[in-house]
This record gives structure tokens, C-alpha cells and sequence, in this order.
């Protein structure tokens, strides 16, 4: 039976619809803070795809300014997820180098 995420049925601990492991007090209270974390972390790489998001469009629609304005903005998202461990430096850096590659060619074209 699939059962809500993060679900406490008696003395069960549920995490993404399945019965866990966890029988002691300290690996039940470890689950559900691995729970927690996992659906911030969930949230948090989804808006630093939002903001590349943003920035390809402008981009696509040959909108350089606003896409300069957007790389600022994820340059920022990016380097506190590198930070924070979720993604790691490598992948922010080759992000950043490769739009910011592009948002200078828009800029060289338009001028």
C-alpha cells in the first residue's frame, strides 16, 4: 500500500510511500530529516534550472540584455549550490563558462 511521503502510522515511518527500515529512535529521527533535506535539495537544484532556463530562452529569442541580467542572477543561484554541496564546482563552472560563451556572441552580433 503506497502511503503519503514522510508518513508516522503508529510506530511506522513511511518515506516515498514505502515502510522503512528504521527501527531505532535516532535512525527513525535520521530518516525523516534525510526526507527533509532530500525535498529541499529537490527544490533548490529546480530553481537553479529555472534560472539557466530563463537565460537560454532570452538567448534563443535573441534577447542579450535580458539574458546578461539572467546569467547574473544564476551565476549567484549556482555558486550557493556549489556551496552548499549540491551540485559540484565543475558543473556550476562549465554552466557559467558556456553561457556566458554565448551571451557574448549575442552581444558581438548585435553590435
Amino acid at each position: 500500500m503506497m502511503r503519503p511521503s514522510g508518513l508516522i502510522v503508529g510506530d511506522r515511518l513511511y518515506l516515498f510511500g514505502v515502510l522503512t527500515l528504521a527501527n531505532s529512535p535516532q535512525a527513525k529521527k535520521r530518516a525523516r530529516q534525510n526526507e527533509k533535506h532530500r525535498q529541499q535539495n529537490t527544490g533548490q537544484r529546480s530553481t537553479m534550472r529555472t534560472y539557466l532556463k530563463r537565460v537560454t530562452k532570452a538567448l534563443a529569442e535573441s534577447k542579450a540584455e535580458l539574458a546578461q541580467a539572467g546569467y547574473k542572477a544564476m551565476v549567484s543561484q549556482v555558486d550557493k549550490l556549489v556551496s552548499k554541496g549540491l551540485i559540484h564546482k565543475n558543473k556550476a563552472a562549465r554552466h557559467k563558462s558556456r553561457l556566458n560563451a554565448h551571451i557574448k556572441a549575442a552581444l558581438a552580433t548585435k553590435a
